[in-house]
């Protein structure tokens, strides 16, 4: 498999699990032992160990952008995409391992003793510098996401709008905490489309063009 179809699958499976997250997210009064039992559910790990895969698999898609411009004008544009994608992707990830294991243990003390005291303690993990590592974190990605839009729309070889619902979804993604489920949900298939969209550019960037193909032929005449 070449790079940019290995980075375009990135993609694809990236933009699926973004909506899959908020799917299979349980919601609910989280200051309650209805709160306790979600955080405490399968539901909960799975969910938000799919929003830690999605997130990781970003730069894998970005990379693909960057051999694909590699030799073009664009190429430190689109390199500096893929840092401060990596950079983003890495503060923003440690936030979502306590979301994940540490709301899920309190959760599960908190069931076992039927006490709502504990689930207070969430507040703890939400806050304080792992919450700002974590809004850092997403406006980098921001700024990465714009980036690719930009490095898309003057490349010529891609379509030019197919970068622009995965900046807008990046843009979005901390205004969308304020809602709800449904909201949520449909910022995941903003997202998901936005990482298709791109995805079906590097697939199609990946086939040899006809002057290839002849090049290849005439190289095994010879």
């Amino acid at each position: 498999m070449s790079n940019l179809r290995f980075s375009a699958l990135s993609l694809v499976i990236s933009g699926i699990l973004f909506v899959l997250y908020p799917i299979i997210r349980p919601f609910s009064d989280e200051a309650s032992l209805e709160g306790a039992a979600a955080f405490a559910s399968t539901e909960w790990l799975v969910a938000h160990i799919l929003a830690i895969v999605a997130f990781t698999l970003l730069p894998l898609g970005f990379l693909g952008l960057y051999h694909s411009l590699q030799d073009t004008t664009l190429k430190p544009l689109i390199y500096s995409a893929v840092v401060l994608c990596l950079v983003g992707t890495g503060l923003t990830l440690p936030f979502y391992g306590g979301e994940t294991y540490g709301l899920h243990a309190i959760g599960m003390e908190a069931i076992t003793q039927q006490t709502v005291a504990l689930v207070s303690i969430s507040n703890v993990v939400r806050t304080g510098t792992g919450l700002i590592l974590f809004l850092i974190g997403l406006m980098v990605l921001a700024i990465a996401s714009i980036i690719v839009a930009v490095t898309i729309w003057r490349s010529g070889k891609y379509q030019k709008w197919s970068g622009i619902p995965f900046a807008l979804g990046m843009v979005l993604y901390i205004p969308q905490f304020l809602g709800g489920q449904q909201l949520r949900v449909i910022h995941g298939l903003l997202v998901t489309m936005g990482c298709l969209w791109i995805a079906v550019g590097l697939w199609r960037q990946s086939k040899p063009s006809i002057n290839q193909k002849a090049k290849r032929s005439i190289s095994m005449l010879k």
